[in-house]
């Protein structure tokens, strides 16, 4: 299922904490999983929040491949031609597979430039990324870490099911991130979310609204959270 530009901007209005609150109301389960669990590095965060359809891949960069520079060359243009064909917007899920990730920049001036231009609002990685001043203005970038070299980066697998900071992503999910972290939304409920989050600040007005009266305290915020309860 793919989302109308007009629905995609309206999940873009909101944060990535909204989005996890809202789904927690359409799908208890996710609670638990389905949203990164460790910081990112942010160098944008004055950036809206992105939404998008995932590409996936893994990298390496530690050690220097065994193929020859046809075959990973090759496998470089798979990836952009992956990327160039994946439902739009899109937004690239990298798995690091070396151990600790890192080690070898994916992302810097001329990739952030590139995958921008093949449609993709910015990435999502445990890798990490350099060229900070540099990269493609507009380019919403989350990274394990900030390093100098990209060493002997390069794509292992394209279009796999990868895991970033505790968020499994398969290809095609629909990814929401900002600089709190990400979330994927399942297809299945993505247009009832924007009206979930707005229930859910209707819910935290009315504790809001008692918490800023004078006068307040633990039985009035009792009476606040039974009133928000009551809110559906």
């Amino acid at each position: 299922m793919h989302l109308t530009q007009a629905e995609l901007d309206a999940l873009a209005a909101l944060d990535t904490p909204t989005v996890c609150n809202a789904l927690e109301l359409l799908v208890p389960e996710r609670r638990g999983y389905g949203y990164s669990t460790k910081p990112f590095v942010c160098p944008r965060p004055e950036l809206k929040p992105m939404v998008g359809y995932a590409v996936t891949a893994t990298i390496r960069a530690m050690l220097p491949p065994r193929e020859g520079q046809s075959e990973l060359m090759e496998r470089r243009l798979a990836w952009y031609r992956a990327v160039e064909a994946s439902p739009r917007p899109s937004v690239m899920v990298i798995q690091d597979l070396d151990q600790p990730p890192g080690f070898g920049a994916f992302w810097g001036e001329v990739h952030t430039a590139v995958h921008q231009g093949l449609g993709a609002l910015g990435v999502v990685t445990d890798g990490s990324i350099r060229d900070l001043d540099m990269c493609a203005p507009g380019f919403q970038m989350l990274a394990g870490s900030v390093g100098p070299s990209h060493a002997w980066v390069r794509v292992e697998q394209i279009g796999v099911a990868v895991t970033v900071h505790g968020m499994t992503v398969h290809p095609g999910d629909l990814v929401h991130a900002d600089r709190h972290g990400a979330v994927v939304i399942p297809h299945d409920v993505a247009r009832q979310v924007t009206d979930a989050a707005a229930r859910v600040a209707r819910r935290e007005a009315v504790i809001l609204d008692a918490v800023r009266r004078p006068g307040f305290n633990a039985e009035a915020l009792a009476r606040a959270l039974g009133s928000a309860d009551e809110i559906h």
